[in-house]
């Protein structure tokens, strides 16, 4: 028997029968750098996603936000906010019980 731990961010992509690449992400993801840092650990839907629009709206096209979230909820609403909004859903990982985003402005 074979025990695989499964992170919430590839259990949203599993429900939403959305191909999961297992391999390690690309050189230039792991040092890509950003514009903007927004630390929305401890905040609960909605107020990550409402902090990131704000943050976004004065930012300009094509920079990128870091966006730190501990909600659960964060890894549906972030991806959808951004679908919805028309910026760039970069990267998203985890690091212990934080979301890791990276969200590139329209």
């Amino acid at each position: 028997m074979v025990n695989i731990e499964i992170s919430l961010i590839d259990r949203f992509f599993l429900l939403n029968n959305q191909a999961i690449d297992s391999t390690p992400p690309a050189p230039y993801l792991l040092a890509m750098t950003w514009d903007n840092e927004l630390d929305a650990s401890g905040l609960l839907c909605p107020l990550p996603v409402l902090k990131a629009r704000k943050r976004l709206q004065a930012m300009q096209p094509g920079q990128v936000l870091r966006m730190l979230a501990t909600d659960p909820a964060a890894i549906i609403d972030v991806p959808h906010f951004c679908a919805e909004s028309g910026h760039e859903l970069v990267q998203a990982s985890e690091e212990g019980d934080t979301q890791i985003y990276l969200i590139r402005h329209k």
